[in-house]
């Protein structure tokens, strides 16, 4: 099967305002580097909001709201507050997230089977508010079923595991994961989902994922803007870009 198109980056600019945060004050400034991302070829932005603004704040969405010409994926909680800070903003996309206070970072995807019910109600207005609704979930058939149910426009397959398993050199893992995230793309593809994957992506994981003819879109944060310290921002995306862009060749396909 040949690809679907273009391939879309979205840039996660959590991390920026992560180490604006370790110190406090304003810099570095997340909508500044929004701006450069965009400005680099950025198909998107993605900022999470969490419960405990330990890094995006309320400031920063309404900030990249209002100068954003890309759309802006909004990643929140399952939470009546977030609910209501997407209604009030109408991003393009919001994209629901598993959340625990303790966690570094998000740990694998939503459980959505067993929250069937109350996801579908949960996720309902924020489509009626035309916002794109996505899901982010294991590469798992029950969950992406799930997660069609109660509809959702579109689904995020969690590649942390894949991404782990091949940079600590556990081979076979990887490519056990790498096979379900392909199997579960197209799954999810057949049911007419749209189709992202995110978390963990590096330079040296992208191209098998990105050469998926389903996925539309790769969600990547902490590594480019790690490779950035190093590279400048938009070298690090263009590096980015053109590793998928090289995966998605035609002759690739």
């Amino acid at each position: 099967m040949k690809p679907l198109g273009k391939l879309r980056l979205g840039v996660n600019i959590d991390h920026v305002a992560t180490v604006r945060n370790a110190r406090g004050g304003d810099t570095p400034d997340p909508l500044r580097a929004a701006k450069l991302a965009e400005e680099a070829g950025a198909d998107g932005i993605t900022a999470h909001l969490r419960e405990d603004r330990r890094h995006i704040s309320d400031a920063d969405i309404e900030g990249l709201m209002q100068m954003l010409r890309v759309p802006l994926n909004f990643e929140m909680a399952a939470t009546e507050e977030m609910q209501r800070i997407a209604l009030r903003h109408r991003p393009h996309a919001v994209c629901i997230v598993p959340e625990k206070r303790e966690e570094r970072t998000t740990e694998g995807g939503l459980e959505v089977a067993r929250e069937e019910n109350r996801l579908a109600h949960f996720i309902a207005p924020l489509r009626e508010a035309g916002c794109r609704v996505s899901i982010f979930i294991a590469a798992d058939a029950r969950q992406i079923e799930a997660a069609h149910r109660i509809g959702a426009q579109v689904i995020e397959l969690h590649s942390g595991a894949y991404c782990d398993a091949h940079h600590e050199g556990r081979f076979d893992d990887r490519d056990r994961e790498l096979e379900a995230l392909r199997e579960m793309s197209s799954f999810a593809h057949s049911l007419g989902l749209e189709v992202h994957v995110g978390h963990g992506l590096t330079y040296d994981t992208v191209k098998p994922v990105a050469a998926f003819p389903e996925v539309m879109e790769l969600n990547i944060g902490h590594f480019i803007i790690g490779e950035a310290i190093f590279r400048g921002l938009a070298p690090a995306i263009h590096e980015m870009r053109r590793l998928m862009d090289e995966a998605r060749a035609p002759e690739q396909a």
